[in-house]
Formats: C-alpha cells, sequence, structure tokens
C-alpha cells in the first residue's frame, strides 16, 4: 500500500508521513531527499522550480514507488503540486496510491515556513507554491489547524472505513 503525503511547504507532510508510516508499520521517504544538487540549489537561491526540473525527479520517485510498492509499501512525503505530476508518481505502481493533502490558510503556512530552522524552502517561494497548487478532489484532504497526531488517526479512521480513501479514481 502507497501512501503519498502531499501539499505546498510548511503544511507538515515530513512529521505527518514519519507518523503514519510508524502508524501504518511502513517505510517513510522524503521526496526532498531525491532531489537533484541543482534543483536544491536553485531553491536555496529563492528560485522556482520549473515544470523541466522536475521531471527527472518526478520520473525516480515513480520508479521508487513501484519498487516501494512491489516490497510492501511506504509513505512518501511530496508536494505533487499538479495533477500531471501526481499522474507521473502513479505511473508506474500497479495499485492505486492513497493521497493524503494537507491543506491549510497561507497565514499559518507562513507561520510555520518562518518557524523552520534550516531547510532549503524559504517562505518567499510559498506563493509560488500556491499558484501551481492543483487541490486534488479525489484525495483524502485534512486541516492543518489540526496537530500531526490527529490527522494521522483521522486517515486511519478514513481508511478503516473506506480502504479505497484516497485513491484517484480509475476511468
Amino acid at each position: 500500500m502507497g501512501f503519498i503525503v502531499m501539499g505546498v511547504s510548511g503544511g507538515g507532510k515530513t512529521t505527518v508521513g514519519e507518523k503514519l508510516a510508524r502508524k501504518l508499520n511502513l517505510p517513510f521517504y522524503d521526496a526532498d531527499n531525491f532531489h537533484s544538487k541543482a534543483n536544491i540549489d536553485k531553491m536555496a537561491h529563492g528560485i522556482p522550480l520549473t515544470d523541466a526540473d522536475r521531471h527527472d525527479w518526478l520520473a525516480t520517485l515513480a520508479t521508487k514507488l513501484r519498487e516501494w510498492e512491489q516490497a510492501g509499501g511506504a509513505v512518501l512525503a511530496c508536494s505533487a503540486l499538479k495533477e500531471k505530476y501526481r499522474d507521473t508518481l502513479q505511473s508506474q505502481s500497479q495499485r492505486p496510491l492513497h493521497w493524503v493533502f494537507l491543506d491549510g490558510s497561507k497565514e499559518l503556512l507562513l507561520e510555520r515556513l518562518g518557524a523552520r530552522k534550516g531547510h532549503y524552502m524559504h517562505s518567499d517561494m510559498l506563493d509560488s507554491q500556491l499558484a501551481a497548487l492543483e487541490k486534488p478532489t479525489y484525495a483524502l484532504q485534512l486541516s492543518i489547524e489540526n496537530t500531526p497526531d490527529e490527522l494521522v488517526d483521522q486517515v486511519v479512521v478514513a481508511l478503516e472505513q473506506d480502504p479505497a480513501v484516497g485513491t484517484k479514481p480509475t476511468v
């Protein structure tokens, strides 16, 4: 079973993803760790990534998601801002991925980004992420006003009620 905890920077993807992975007894991965040095340098200088910058990164993640699926599943924290990115991420998996979308107000996101130390994503880049974000209607959408533990509990309860929660409908 594969899960992607998604949303813009500052939403708590890594924290929630790590906790969800522990709760589900799955490995956790952060998509940020798969960026090229060039992408990291670009973001560290406040330059938003283009679709071309993200192409190889997304292809690598799709391959990894297939490998993790074959090994029993995983939780990945990944912005996955656009539908075409989510399509790429899903493209190599045999089973539908579960999408958990962490959503919140710009004010709360800015507050969190301002408190974060040592991360290459600067708060002034939030506007570009919010502009690029295409909110998925099929994802399990959760408010970041809740604590990470509450968010994980919401995912687990939703899965118990519907094992297909947060998966993209097939056409």
